[in-house]
């Protein structure tokens, strides 16, 4: 029998269930029973282990299940029991992972007491924590083969001492229970009114916002910059600097390439980021599941985020968008969390197919917001910011915005894209305020920057371009008001629009001409779909210099020759040949008048 290996004894540091040790996820599936059982016949038993363990010490899918549905029957001050925890999962559509509910019916009849609960929830922590080890050690000899670098394996070690020292530091007591109290002394000697919005007034501290507009509105590009100078401290929209505020971007809708195209036109760059984390593809679960909440909340915390942004909220969620127990599940798995750790969060999302009636999907996906903006574009660079929905009312309701970007060849100028405050020296009032209106047209055409001698087509292109409504007789009307109203401008002989006899047609008044300012007729801002630009007013004529009637001579410019005897202007070939007479007054050839009192000018030579 000397041929015969031997199998060692198992160990009885673990569950006799695996053949090998060594190759067996550590976890203790009888303590994890046994809480289960507890936690379904009391609160208490519930409140207690919570203080000990969180859901993510529970190795077995099932017991992690009831343990959620339980948690959340505590939030609700109902008392549980596997009845009522089963009648929960059953509506979830889940009681498939409970062995069709014959799992709770075995826990709920073989249970301890509520006061053995916390002990066994003491095993569950330790054998949680040998767990993560186990895991770290399994990243490890990952990394080593694959031949990382040493300062590669001190990073892995590193992040892992972090993650363990902010779970001993958070702990698993009643806190997220008891934070919900107010302390009434420091509750009613606050002035909610007076707390400083964030940068750009679109919101304050804590809140939850979103910004809804069509594909091509561009609501990432708006957002991207907004958290860039959020993130450094920079104004936004007119408003003052503020501190720096520690941003958390995620972004499943926007390719990498494009990401950096895009802060480097805003002036972003190596060293120029400030307190912006940015997630390009973040592998978090989805939003409106219990484990995706959890990802984003430690995300969140692990930056020691301020802001966090979802683009695009539809990219982050796995129910259907017009169910509205999709957006329910969203708020109380991860957006609930976030006002409670007073987190802000933006989330975008797309309008549907009626306007009208804002975001795609349930409406039950506004209820839970604190503010809804919606971003229209108007062409030309023009936007407008709307807020449609707000819980507070704190903050204008209205921003007339400009997206101004500058092209350097192929490439958009680095700090060359900005969004500003469209802002007008008069605000309109009267009859300028109604639409449909003569002196409504005349606004809009003013707004826009059209020029006052700009004629009937470019005024039409102007108002369609803005959705401005007006016939063509008003319109016409409202042209001719403007003309009669305008002071004689110079003509515009500059390099975009010159009036030199070899340039056929002025750039940008037809289609297909390319200008001549290093900009092309392609995207008009980073990231964006190309929009037609409008068209330009052609230069004025200048006034005629021709006479008043037959006989009546020019009015001689100020810089014309003057004959020297009758000082009316000379011209001619007299002048093209030298002469500084007319031939009638040279003294050897004419009359040579007395002196410059003669008004009758001389004849001259053909």
């Amino acid at each position: 029998m000397d041929n015969v290996r031997r199998i060692p004894p198992r160990s009885n540091a673990v569950n006799d269930e695996a053949p090998d040790a060594l190759a067996r996820t550590p976890h203790d599936a009888e303590a994890e029973n046994l809480v289960a059982g507890a936690i379904m016949h009391s609160a208490q038993a519930y409140t207690d282990c919570a203080q000990v363990i969180g859901r993510d010490d529970i190795y077995q899918p099932a017991i992690r299940l009831i343990w959620d549905t339980v948690a959340g029957m505590v939030a609700a001050g109902q008392d549980p029991h596997p009845v009522l925890v089963r009648a929960e999962i059953d509506k979830l559509g889940q009681l498939r992972l409970v062995d069709g509910g014959a799992l709770i019916d075995r826990l709920g009849t073989e249970y301890i007491t509520a006061a053995m609960a916390p002990s066994f929830a003491e095993r569950i922590a330790e054998t949680a924590r040998e767990r993560r080890y186990d895991e770290h050690s399994t990243a490890l000899k990952a990394a080593v083969l694959r031949k990382a670098t040493g300062d590669e394996l001190a990073e892995i070690v590193a992040a892992f001492q972090q993650a363990e020292q902010l779970r001993e530091s958070t702990g698993h007591g009643p806190s997220h229970l008891t934070a919900a109290l107010l302390d009434w002394d420091a509750f009613f000697v606050t002035d909610f009114g007076a707390v400083q919005l964030l940068p750009g007034k679109l919101m304050g501290p804590g809140q939850q916002i979103t910004v809804v507009g069509d594909g091509k509105a561009g609501k990432s590009l708006f957002v991207q910059e907004w958290m860039w100078r959020m993130a450094t401290g920079q104004p936004f929209l007119g408003d003052a600097p503020q501190p720096p505020v520690r941003v958390l971007y995620l972004d499943a809708e926007n390719g990498q390439e494009q990401v950096q195209e895009r802060f480097l036109s805003f002036g972003g760059g190596l060293g120029r980021m400030g307190e912006l984390r940015y997630a390009s593809f973040p592998p978090v679960r989805p939003l409106d599941t219990a484990g995706g909440g959890v990802d984003l909340l430690a995300l969140a915390k692990a930056t020691a985020a301020e802001v966090v942004v979802i683009d695009t909220v539809s990219r982050f969620i796995s129910g259907p968008e017009n169910d509205a127990d999709t957006w329910l599940s969203l708020y109380r798995h991860t957006l609930l969390p976030l006002k409670r750790a007073r987190i802000s969060s933006v989330r975008l999302d797309h309008f549907g197919k009626d306007r009208d009636r804002g975001g795609r999907g349930s409406s039950a996906k506004t209820q839970d917001v604190d503010h809804v903006w919606e971003l229209s574009a108007q062409g030309g660079g023009s936007l407008t910011l709307k807020r449609t929905h707000t819980r507070t009312g704190i903050g204008p309701d209205h921003f007339a915005l400009l997206r101004q970007a500058r092209r350097d060849g192929d490439n958009w100028a680095p700090g060359g894209t900005r969004h500003v405050l469209m802002t007008w020296e008069e605000e309109p009032t009267g009859l300028a305020t109604v639409p449909g209106t003569v002196e409504h047209i005349i606004a809009a055409l003013d707004a826009a920057g059209v020029p006052n001698d700009a004629g009937n087509r470019i005024a039409r292109q102007t108002l369609a371009d803005r959705g401005v409504p007006g016939g063509n007789e008003k319109v016409a009307e409202a042209v001719r008001r403007r003309k009669a109203r305008a002071t004689t401008p110079a003509p515009d002989v500059s390099g975009e629009r010159s009036g030199a006899p070899t340039q056929q047609r002025f750039p940008e008044t037809f289609p297909g001409t390319h200008p001549r300012n290093g900009e092309t007729a392609g995207q008009p801002f980073p990231g964006n779909v190309a929009e037609t630009p409008g068209t330009p007013a052609v230069p004025p004529v200048p006034p005629s210099k021709g006479g008043n009637g037959a006989g009546t001579p020019e009015t001689p410019d100020d810089d014309t020759p003057l004959c020297t005897i009758c000082e009316l202007p000379l011209t001619g070939y007299r002048l093209d040949r030298g002469y500084d007479t007319h031939l009638a007054c040279d003294p050897t050839t004419g009359s040579h008048p007395n002196g410059p009192t003669d008004n009758a000018p001389a004849p001259e030579e053909d």
